[in-house]
């Protein structure tokens, strides 16, 4: 299942970015979709999720407050609105899709776009 990711760039620190993820083909209702990111030379670690059904989302603490995650069901896109961008939030972000498993962890996720750089300036 193809998901695709896209609109990362460059940003100055404090600016924001609205990162998307589409989903070609199908509807996710009943998945969880969640974002992860990975820091040059640092493991990949998880960003947030929204359990596409629901809405219900949640987050790792360090973004708390600055991103969001939310999804248009029309689109078949998922979104992560990166809000009070640090340098430290440079990384390439992933979007994946499971219906199982723990959201937190990239085993609970069967499928994974392709990542967009995101680079903060300070």
């Amino acid at each position: 299942v193809p998901l695709q990711a896209y609109g990362g760039g460059l940003v100055q620190a404090g600016g924001s970015l609205r990162l998307s993820c589409e989903a070609s083909g199908r509807t996710f209702s009943g998945y969880h979709m969640g974002w992860f990111r990975q820091a040059p030379g640092k493991e990949r670690e998880f960003v947030g999720v929204i359990w596409w059904t629901s809405g219900r989302t949640a987050y790792e603490d360090s973004v708390k407050g600055r991103f969001t995650v939310s999804r248009d069901n029309t689109k078949s896109t998922v979104y992560l609105q990166m809000n009070s961008l640090k340098p430290e939030d440079t990384a390439v972000y992933s979007c994946a899709a499971g219906d199982r498993g723990s959201v937190y962890s990239g085993m609970g996720y069967d499928y994974w776009g392709q990542g967009t750089h995101v680079t903060v300036s300070s």
